[in-house]
């Protein structure tokens, strides 16, 4: 049960990025692929500034996410010049170095060895170190951003950012500030996305460069566009399912060499039949375009 519990943290916490970034790519139609850049950021900051400021995970959390909005909108002041296949790559060229990064800066992130020992969270004297204890912080954070994401979809930000989905031109047109509504629609997704990295480096208290390559930005796109551009109930759908659907791959007895590239080839099997059959998604308004 205690396996279980844990398999459903991690869909949470991908539910949480999936959402996020389901507001950037399906709502304002910006192609970003950066996502596993603001994930390291949040983790890794978290995970310093308790280890070596000595700060309660929960202020760490907060400053994980400041400094994950803060990256956000410096990225966006140059994506906000950029579009289409130019923005995918350059927010990729983001996750690539990012990665670089934490890979090769040993005097901060301790490369490849990683950060151990990272305090998990504690409430009412107790330490919540197991898998139990964590899903309901899990929970409250993906319904905090689920709920978010909702209300901002349908105010009146949210029609403007599903309108420059649609004519960035148009948009402009009417006296609206495309590049101001770009930066604040990037920079919340990247804010939830170091709400994740913090929850996670504190979860599983060991971060290597190993859990934030370029490929997980990959594989979180993937679970936007199997659950559907454009809905909220889409992306969690499509992360719980591509999160816990490769987990029977444990139960066929593949050995661990062959377990990552299988799981590869699974996602890219029902990508390619969900673009044949569904290409919408399976809850989603928008196509991949």
């Amino acid at each position: 049960m205690e396996y279980i519990i844990h398999i459903l943290v991690l869909a949470g916490l991908f539910v949480i990025m999936t959402v996020s970034l389901n507001i950037v790519l399906g709502f304002a139609g910006l192609p970003a692929m950066g996502q596993s850049a603001f994930f390291c950021v949040g983790a890794y900051a978290s995970s310093l500034a308790c280890l070596h400021l000595g700060l309660s995970p929960w202020i760490t959390l907060c400053l994980a996410a400041g400094l994950a909005w803060g990256v956000g909108w410096l990225v966006s002041l140059s994506a906000s010049r950029l579009a289409g296949d130019f923005l995918a790559l350059a927010t990729f060229g983001l996750a690539a170095v990012t990665y670089s990064l934490a890979v090769n800066w040993d005097a901060m992130t301790h490369g490849p060895l990683g950060l151990s020992a990272i305090p998990p969270f504690s409430a009412f004297g107790y330490t919540l170190d197991t898998a139990w204890s964590f899903f309901p912080i899990v929970t409250f954070f993906c319904l905090v951003t689920i709920l978010a994401s909702r209300r901002l979809v349908t105010s009146p930000f949210g029609r403007v950012i599903q309108g420059m989905r649609e004519s960035n031109m148009l948009c402009e047109s009417v006296g609206i500030d495309v590049g101001r509504f770009t930066r604040t629609v990037f920079s919340t997704g990247a804010l939830f996305a170091g709400i994740a990295g913090a929850l996670y480096a504190h979860y599983v208290t060991y971060i290597d460069p190993t859990s934030f390559t370029p490929m997980e930005s990959v594989t979180i796109l993937l679970m936007v566009v199997f659950g559907g551009m454009g809905s909220i109930s889409g992306s969690v759908l499509g992360a719980t399912i591509l999160v816990v659907l490769p987990e029977g791959l444990r139960f066929i007895g593949l050995p661990s060499s062959l377990a990552a590239p299988v799981r590869q080839m699974l996602y890219g099997s029902i990508l390619v039949a969900l673009m044949l059959i569904r290409p919408s998604g399976l809850l989603g308004k928008y196509k991949w375009r």
